[in-house]
């Protein structure tokens, strides 16, 4: 059942990490060709083996949103989706009323903390200029806000979207603890602020990626390679890393594109490295 059906029906994916919970924001889908946006290094074809992984058009279909993750006294965003775009490549506009579904207003939310500044994990951080969690303090990778924003050439649309923060927003340089049981791993490669969140509690863990992996199969394989990484060679070591470290191992992983927002776990079975859906 794709993510659409998913809200439609109204079956949603809570997951416990001790007594905290994190629950997916569905906001929309974007479809992108296949072979324009994974390679695999020294295959010519990598998709010839592999006519699975894309629909039958040659696309790969993303699901868009971010995490809802409660602590108690604080109500944290992670990632804010795609926004009101409606394009051939994204659709987004659900992110509010999904929030409202899990119980919670804009104005609830205490912090809005990105993975990273790419305009489908940013799009409800303001709205026709307005910051639309008005309430929350927003965090990011300071390396990411230089390079998007405070750079000499500033990206035109993320500067639109993100400078109405700068009042609510706080930089962090650092591996740091947002909250009790919320803490960000730098993990530079796809963006250079590029951020991991860890969510745990009680002995549990969970891995919250971003655009670390696209798709589950770049972890399952992490010699594929996406043509938006800013820094490839990196972007992969991170992925090689976290695959090794996570496989066979009780955390929970969550995309930032993953179907459904779905959460799983890295597996072997029959000595291959599988991602298996909760």
């Amino acid at each position: 059942m794709d993510a659409e059906r998913l809200v439609r029906f109204g079956l949603r994916c809570v997951v416990r990490i001790g007594g905290l919970t994190v629950e997916p924001v569905y906001d929309g889908m974007g479809w992108e060709p296949a072979r324009e946006f994974l390679d695999r290094p020294g295959d010519p074809d990598p998709w010839s083996c592999h006519p699975e992984l894309h629909d039958e058009r040659g696309n790969l279909d993303f699901t868009l949103g971010g995490f809802l993750v409660r602590t108690g006294e604080r109500t944290i965003l992670i990632d804010a989706g795609v926004g009101a775009v409606n394009s051939e490549k994204y659709r987004g506009g659900q992110f509010l009323e999904s929030l409202r579904e899990l119980g919670a207003n804009p104005e609830d939310v205490t912090d809005v903390l990105f993975t990273h500044l790419h305009f489908d994990h940013v799009g409800w951080a303001t709205q026709k200029g307005e910051i639309v969690f008005p309430n929350a303090t927003h965090r990011v990778h300071a390396a990411d806000w230089a390079y998007f924003i405070e750079c000499a050439d500033p990206n035109p649309g993320a500067w639109r979207k993100l400078s109405p923060l700068t009042d609510r927003l706080e930089l962090f340089d650092a591996d740091t603890t947002i909250a009790t049981g919320v803490d960000t791993l730098h993990a530079p490669g796809h963006t250079p602020g590029s951020t991991i969140v860890v969510v745990s509690s009680d002995d549990q863990r969970m891995f919250v990626l971003g655009d670390v992996a696209h798709c589950t199969f770049e972890l399952t394989d992490p010699t594929w390679e996406a043509v938006y990484d800013l820094d490839r060679t990196a972007a992969r070591g991170v992925r090689e890393r976290l695959a090794h470290q996570l496989t066979d191992q009780p955390d929970v992983i969550a995309g930032g594109h993953f179907s459904g927002l779905r959460f799983g776990r890295l597996v072997t079975v029959d000595q291959e490295r599988r991602f298996a859906f909760l």
